[in-house]
């Protein structure tokens, strides 16, 4: 340190002596007094210690007096964390302006949508002001306090105001009319004349004559009525058999209906077949229906004769009806039968003779019909609706004798089951219903909001079983016993059926299910994978119905719309 301050002062005093002094002269004319000036221009001492000068760089400005220098907050500050002074809270903003900002923008608010005044309102008033507001238009303005109602006290439709004048919706401007008046009930003690609360209002009318327009719609809708020819004959119409065999009886003098024992297989037998086998070719048809057949049911027991009900208005080989037939049958020995048809009537005819033995009818379509298989009820039958009934007839008085009247709609199948004590019903409700015989009150109700209709229901051959076609193409199983609870692991699809009534069936031995489709297809099922095993070109139009014969292994009977009845093996 020393050393560096030697070689200062040796350099300090190599300078000349006249540069030393005429500095010197210059120094003392500018400012003799103020020393520390020209402290830097001097010679460092020679002396051991030294101090160093403290000097402030930072510029010195001046403060202008117009200038605030207080404390400003932010305007969109929601809390302060310290007591403001009321100059502080108002004092204006600082700061450029947004130039993006609309005139509505810059407003101030202090809600989202605007800056709602505050005003002291209950829960009533205001319930009271907003219904009004939403009903009639106006309300009163709550920024203006006073009592009298004027147009100035009033937003929204003031002239609405001042026509109601001002009534809200919990007044009411109308008086209240004068109650009705009723007839007097009399004397409790007089049972027979007591009216009571049930008594008629004095001005109570008992007739309702329509007004001039309703009368004038009303005969609109006869002229179109009588137009179109809607009142038919309530007679029944002729009847007509053609027996198209050469003779009725054979040499021993045996009709048609007895069963035969020369085919190779015994038809009065009740045993099923051991094994069933699926059916290849077709191997016979019958084509004496014009028109579609809706309907084919085999003899009871034996089988050997086939009935056909059509749309052609036959019943083969009987010519009977003057409209479409739409369902047909046996009684237990086969020598009767009933037919269901559109012209509203249902018939017992005699299998044998072709006769019209008695008609029954409640003036509503029959959509099915059927006999009370049990051997001492055989006289009763019962029929399903079109107006949503199922109706029971005694078929030695021609009288009905029950309604079971509890569908929502028009009822399409009758299935007895549980030995012939209970009965099932479908309909076009989409509802299964279980009666008990002759009680008019369903005991069991089955509807749920993913089941369609189902217009053909069928009865396994072991009696346990009920093969239902579903409209939304499935044929469903239920139960026929006790619970009747859908079997969800025997559900058969792969078919198209919906908006046909398509017949199902099972082979004897319950080895395979049966069913025609809107393609006129015979598709034949597995019964116990439910696997799709079989289908056959069957018919041209749809296949309405197919049956397998009771005694035979192979054979399949199936009709359809183009008018053929096909054998199959």
């Amino acid at each position: 340190m020393s050393a560096a301050i030697a070689s200062l002062v040796s350099y300090g005093s190599d300078s000349d002596s006249e540069n030393e002094s005429e500095s010197n002269t210059s120094v003392e004319k500018v400012n003799p007094v103020d020393t520390d000036a020209t402290a830097h221009l001097k010679p460092l001492q020679s002396e051991s210690s030294m101090s160093l000068a403290v000097l402030n760089s930072a510029p010195e400005v001046a403060v202008k007096e117009a200038v605030e220098t207080g404390i400003h907050l932010d305007p969109a500050l929601k809390e302060v964390t310290y007591n403001p002074t009321y100059e502080t809270m108002f004092a204006p903003e600082f700061g450029p302006m947004n130039p993006f900002k609309s005139q509505q923008m810059a407003a101030p608010r202090n809600m989202l949508s605007g800056y709602a005044e505050p005003a002291h309102v209950n829960d009533f008033m205001f319930e009271q002001q907003r219904r009004t507001f939403s009903s009639y238009g106006y309300a009163l303005d709550p920024s203006v306090d006073t009592h009298e109602s004027s147009s100035n006290t009033y937003i929204g439709a003031v002239e609405e105001a001042e026509k109601h004048k001002g009534l809200t919706v919990f007044e009411s401007g109308l008086k209240k009319s004068q109650k009705r008046k009723k007839v007097k009930g009399g004397d409790a003690g007089e049972i027979d004349n007591y009216l009571g609360p049930w008594a008629k209002y004095a001005d109570e009318k008992d007739v309702a004559k329509p007004t001039e327009d309703e009368q004038k719609e009303l005969d609109e809708i006869t002229a179109k009525r009588q137009k179109k020819g809607r009142n038919e004959d309530d007679a029944p119409s002729e009847e007509k058999t053609i027996l198209h065999v050469k003779d009725m009886y054979d040499y021993q003098g045996r009709s048609y209906l007895h069963v035969p024992q020369d085919v190779g297989i015994n038809l009065r037998s009740a045993d099923a077949p051991d094994k069933c086998y699926l059916p290849k070719k077709q191997i016979h048809v019958w084509s004496g229906h014009t028109k579609g057949v809706s309907a084919i049911r085999l003899f009871p027991n034996s089988g050997h004769l086939l009935l056909s009900c059509s749309m052609d208005c036959k019943i083969k080989v009987n010519k009977l009806i003057s409209k479409a037939v739409r369902d047909i049958c046996f009684n237990n020995t086969g020598t009767q039968f009933l037919s269901a048809a559109y012209d509203r009537y249902i018939k017992l005819w005699d299998s044998e003779t072709g006769q019209c033995i008695s008609h029954f009818t409640n003036r509503k379509v029959p959509y099915c019909v059927k006999f009370n298989p049990d051997e001492d009820k055989q006289n009763l039958l019962v029929a399903g609706m079109s107006d949503k009934k199922i109706v029971q007839w005694d078929i030695r008085t021609g009288e009905v004798v029950q309604e079971y009247d509890r569908h929502l709609g028009a009822v399409n199948t009758i299935t007895f089951v549980d030995e012939n004590r209970r009965f099932v019903s479908t309909s076009d409700d989409k509802s299964l219903r279980v009666w008990e015989w002759d009680i008019p009150v369903d005991f069991k109700y089955i509807a749920e909001p993913s089941m369609h209709s189902m217009p053909a229901v069928t009865l396994s051959p072991n009696g346990k079983w009920l093969a239902c076609q579903s409209m939304d193409n499935q044929i469903l199983i239920f139960g026929a016993q006790n619970r009747f609870r859908l079997n969800k692991k025997k559900v058969f699809k792969g078919h198209m059926v919906a908006g046909y009534a398509c017949q199902v069936d099972f082979s004897p031995d319950m080895s395979y299910v049966v069913s025609g489709d809107a393609d006129g297809k015979l598709n034949i099922w597995d019964w116990k994978t439910t696997k799709l095993y079989h289908r056959i070109k069957a018919h041209d139009k749809v296949c309405i119905s197919a049956l397998w014969h009771p005694h035979e292994t192979s054979k399949v009977i199936t009709c359809g719309w183009d008018g053929q009845i096909k054998l199959w093996d």
